[in-house]
């Protein structure tokens, strides 16, 4: 049997080649965890390399994901599909072993991690997923949910705000299930991190209601696991293990110090290290006796085993629940959702409401909640303005997980990544709300959530100078082209209780992304329109208001403004023009219809066209051409009534006629 110190210097060999190799990377992070990983690893985590994606497996997190080696060198050496040519092709195009370790690209890899803080929030989000599902489905002598969440962090980690957002609220709900690793190693990129961050980390998590286990020798391993069983124990905290380690460990030059942190260790300290660890094999070589000690297959499929073992009997004792929890953790929806959803459009457009789109979007709620129990919804402390709330919404606490309403508080960020978590987790379909200028805090979340092409809902109220008298602050301007820009990412911003129905409808049936809500405070009148009309909605554009024959003049518009390009045409049509309106309001579904479809929405010989929008003006250029005309923001806004305001900027009947009359 191989020693500890041997199965952890196996992590550090394997780390410092492959960054040698690559001629870039980390190898400080994974040389100063390696102990660390191997007890956790070797003697707790529950996984099976055969079956990446197991339920119930524990879910592990690097959020110092720079240090990828660390988590690439576990997943080869347990018995994943990742073989020691992955290792070697590190950081190179299409290999499964990214710089960064890359959701989708490499098994056993739970998210996709770099942007320091966020891995941390996704692992509440997972945890926090696994306590809501437990609560919701778990039945006396049957804990068909129970795993653990392991992240692994450092200071950078600790110093970004979102960790202060996620861990905070960790505490609160008593996320006991979440045990992080903090890499006190004392060393950033810049050196020593005395000079900016002094924080009593400790006490910090303490306050926020973490347990905390203080003064752990990172490189003994009787310490290292004696705090992991206590960490478990409590399972009505979230626990923080703080490990004092040495960044490097095992460089005789370079441990300790900032330059073994981002650069590779070169060849000549590879080899000194090699003696220093004791470690006479040669580069990307693993004894046989290594492989066997660390190997996990054989223990892993006896866990699963064992789990489908007890989902039989769970099957036995609550078959109703076990097809539930089932087809939730597949992602597939209920068999009559479609039919459902579409029975109530129609009743919306029967109604035709004059509402506010936040309005219609929280009578979407009401509609879809009661057949969607995977809904885990939320806001950023404004679920009286995002109108989030729905008549079935229970909210989550520590003392009753089971609800289906998180409370985030003011954390836009945290709340974004966590969803992200809560998604990659599965078992849910995350949504929650902000007004949209606050986008802005979460951008970096939204962009996670788009780059591993997560079903997450992002409800953005309040959508433009439409919300008065708040002002400049509050008045999203370039916030949308923003989110239309975003790869992977669909954005709709509706023009009625229609679109709004049909925006929900196309965001949770969506499999392969996310999709942002744009809705506004103010009411917006209800567009007439056929079944035909009705139908093409979820192609992302389509022809509201059609002419006799070929259009001399397209008007292009969405949300509030669709009403007004609507008027402006029965006015340029009583002066003899044929006008023809579209209504988009998700371009990049629109971008993704066939070339006739978009040929008859917008035909390539009409050129004179007009964009409406009451955000950033010049996103509107690729589809009216240098030969058109834009009616957008191309300034910040103002403090004053939203009547004024459109006035002021130009959104008006008037304003639109004399612009058309220039075009021909």
């Amino acid at each position: 049997m191989s020693s500890r110190r041997e199965l952890a210097n196996a992590i550090r060999a394997l780390s410092m080649d492959a960054v040698q190799k690559a001629k870039s990377g980390h190898p400080g992070a994974p040389m100063g965890m390696a102990d660390i990983a191997e007890v956790l690893w070797n003697d707790f985590m529950k996984h099976n390399p055969a079956n990446p994606y197991w339920f119930d497996r524990d879910r592990f997190v690097l959020s110092n994901g720079h240090g990828s080696m660390l988590i690439y060198s576990l997943l080869h050496l347990t018995g994943y599909d990742v073989s020691i040519d992955d290792l070697k092709n590190f950081r190179q195009l299409h290999s499964k072993t990214a710089g960064h370790p890359e959701y989708g690209y490499c098994p056993g890899v739970e998210t996709t991690t770099g942007p320091l803080g966020q891995g941390i929030t996704n692992a509440v989000g997972m945890a926090l997923a696994e306590k809501v599902l437990a609560a919701q489905f778990n039945r006396e002598g049957h804990e068909i949910v129970d795993h653990y969440t392991y992240a692994f962090l450092g200071d950078g980690c600790l110093m970004e705000g979102i960790s202060h957002e996620a861990c905070s609220l960790a505490g609160t709900l008593g996320l006991g299930k979440l045990i992080a690793f903090w890499d006190d190693n004392g060393i950033s990129i810049d050196g020593e991190v005395d000079g900016w961050f002094t924080d009593n980390t400790p006490a910090r998590f303490e306050s926020y209601g973490w347990q905390v286990i203080a003064g752990v020798d990172g490189h003994d391993a009787d310490q290292i696991r004696e705090a992991i069983e206590q960490a478990r124990e409590n399972t009505d905290q979230p626990t923080l293990i703080c490990c004092k380690t040495i960044i490097g460990f095992g460089s005789p030059n370079k441990q300790g110090k900032e330059d073994c942190h981002g650069a590779p260790l070169g060849d000549d300290e590879i080899l000194l290290a090699r003696e220093q660890l004791q470690w006479p094999h040669l580069p990307f070589d693993i004894p046989g006796e290594l492989y066997d000690d660390w190997n996990a297959l054989e223990a892993g499929q006896y866990a699963e085993n064992e789990w489908n073992d007890r989902l039989a009997a769970y099957k036995q004792a609550h078959p109703e629940l076990a097809d539930e929890l089932l087809r939730r953790l597949s992602g597939e929806l209920p068999a009559d959702f479609e039919t459902q959803v579409d029975r109530w459009i129609a009743d919306v457009a029967a109604k035709g409401e004059t509402v506010a789109t936040r309005k219609a979007s929280q009578n979407a709620l009401n509609a879809l909640g009661p057949v969607l129990p995977e809904f885990l919804g939320g806001s950023a402390d404004l679920a009286g303005s995002n109108l989030t709330l729905w008549s079935g919404a229970k909210g989550v606490s520590r003392e009753d997980a089971s609800g289906n309403y998180v409370y985030y508080g003011v954390r836009e960020f945290g709340m974004s990544a966590i969803m992200n978590g809560i998604a990659l987790h599965g078992g849910f379909i995350p949504y929650g709300a902000t007004f949209l200028v606050f986008m802005e805090y979460a951008r970096n979340a939204v962009r996670m959530a788009a780059l591993m092409k997560q079903r997450v809902i992002f409800v953005y109220t309040h959508d433009s100078i439409g919300l008065g008298e708040d002002g400049p602050t509050h008045q999203p301007i370039e916030q949308i082209a923003n989110l239309r820009h975003t790869p992977n990412m669909e954005t709709w911003r509706p023009c009625d209780a229609v679109e709004s129905a049909v925006s929900w409808k196309s965001a949770v049936m969506r499999t392969d992304g996310p999709s942002a809500l744009i809705f506004s405070r103010q009411n917006l009148a209800h567009q007439p329109r056929s079944a035909a009309q009705q139908a093409d909605i979820a192609r992302g554009g389509y022809v509201l208001k059609a002419c006799e024959g070929q259009p001399d003049l397209i008007l292009i518009a969405t949300g509030s403004e669709v009403a007004l390009a609507m008027e402006a045409a029965d006015q340029l049509a009583a002066e003899g023009r044929r006008v023809q309106v579209v209504s988009m309001p998700c371009t990049e579904r629109f971008d993704k219809q066939d070339a006739a479809y978009r040929e008859s929405v917008l035909p390539k010989a009409v050129t004179a066209r007009i964009a409406i929008e009451a955000a950033q003006a010049d996103f509107w250029y690729k589809y009216v051409g240098l030969d058109g005309a834009i009616i957008g923001m191309r300034s910040f806004g103002e403090s004053a009534p939203a009547g004024e305001l459109f006035k002021h900027f130009g959104f008006t009947v008037d304003n639109l006629v004399q612009t058309a009359r220039t075009l021909r």
